[in-house]
This record gives structure tokens, sequence and C-alpha cells, in this order.
């Protein structure tokens, strides 16, 4: 019987951070010659809500400016983001090709599902070569509601699938797994949060730990 392995992107498959600082950089020091900034830029703040979907990020970082003008930070971001890793700056996490070749190896479907926009993800897969491993890529603008829940039970009607697991570094991923009945995995990696992994029904600190969980499936 097939099952579903449920990753998320930023954070769990992809480090982000590789790349993250230098491209929002590039947005804050655009917006000040535009005269649009006039201080240093939030990488500390947007590690804190990172893996929010994209509009709720633009609105924290950028609180007191129109929607257009974070429209058009967004789109520079999304522009500078995949020319960094078109660049070969990012970096997947250790080990998962490997894990990607056990799941397959054991029915498991596997599938993105990301508050990441379909173009970025897709140029992350594409530069990776993960294409022969993934069923499908799922973005959150798929979902009018932005809500990763959903975004995981589209993907379970969609293929017919009813167990399996979400893994994930934040809490909208642990819940997406809950929501849906399916095993929640939370990654303890580099923008992981103590607080929000405590709901999680494993916690792990390197994707190889997958294996041991599968064996208790």
């Amino acid at each position: 019987m097939k099952r579903a392995a449920i990753f998320d992107m930023d954070g769990t498959l992809f480090q982000t951070q590789t790349i993250l600082a230098t491209s929002l950089e590039d947005v804050f020091e655009s917006l000040r010659q535009q005269k649009l900034w006039d201080s240093n830029t939030p990488i500390e703040q947007y590690n804190e809500i990172m893996g929010v979907p994209l509009p709720v990020v633009w609105e924290t970082l950028l609180p007191n400016h129109s929607d257009v003008i974070r429209e058009h930070a967004n789109a520079y971001f999304q522009q500078r983001l995949i020319e960094n890793i078109q660049f070969g700056l990012g970096s997947l996490y250790p080990n998962v090709i490997e894990v990607f070749e056990l799941l397959l190896d054991q029915d498991y479907l596997i599938f993105i599902a990301s508050n990441g926009q379909t173009e970025y993800l897709h140029s992350i897969v594409n530069y990776y070569q993960l294409n022969k491993y993934i069923t499908e890529i799922f973005s959150i603008q798929q979902i009018d509601s932005l809500d990763k829940g959903l975004l995981a039970n589209m993907i379970l009607k969609k293929y017919h699938l009813s167990e399996g697991f979400v893994i994930g570094d934040r809490l909208s991923d642990i819940q997406s797994a809950k929501k849906n009945s399916l095993t929640a995995i939370g990654c303890r990696f580099d923008f992981a949060q103590e607080s929000e992994l405590e709901h999680a029904d494993f916690i792990i600190n390197d994707l190889l730990e997958i294996k041991s969980i599968l064996k208790q499936e």
C-alpha cells in the first residue's frame, strides 16, 4: 500500500540560510536606494518567522509600507533567491538523497508541501535533480487560505492516500500532519523552535533518523 511522505522545503530539505541573508540584503539595499528604507536589513526578524506564508513575511518586515511595495519586494526577493540557487550558492541538508531512495524502496510517494512560491521550489528541485524522487510539488499559493493542513489534504485526496507522515521544522508542518491524521516528524534544524517541536510525534536531528521511525510504523 502506498503511503505519503510530505516534506517541507525551507529548513527541512534545503538549507535556506545559505542564500537567505544575501538575497534579503539585496532587497533592502534596493529599498534604501529608493528611499523606502533607512535602517539595517531585518535578517534576524526574518529568521524568527521563517516558515510563515510570504504575505505574512512582508507584512511583518515592511509593516508601514503599501501592498504594492511589499509585492515588488517579494518579487525581487524571489528573483534573487532563484539566481543564487542557480549560481550554486545553496545546499541541501545531509542525506536527502539517501532518505528519498529509502522511502521509494518502501512504497512511499514523496511530495513537497511548502510555503515557498512554485517557481522557487521548482528551481531547487531542478538544480539538485530531485525530480526522479518527487511525485509532485505543492505550494501554499495553491490554497487561498494559506493553510498547510489543507495543502496536505489536497495531496492525500489527489493521490487517494490515507497514511504517511509530514516532516518539517515549524509548527505549521506539525499541525498539517495532525489535521490529516498523519505522523508528525519535527526536524531540529536551523529555524526550528523547541516550543513548536514538542508537539511532534517524533523529533530528529538528521534526516537519516527517519529510517528508525519507519521501523516503528
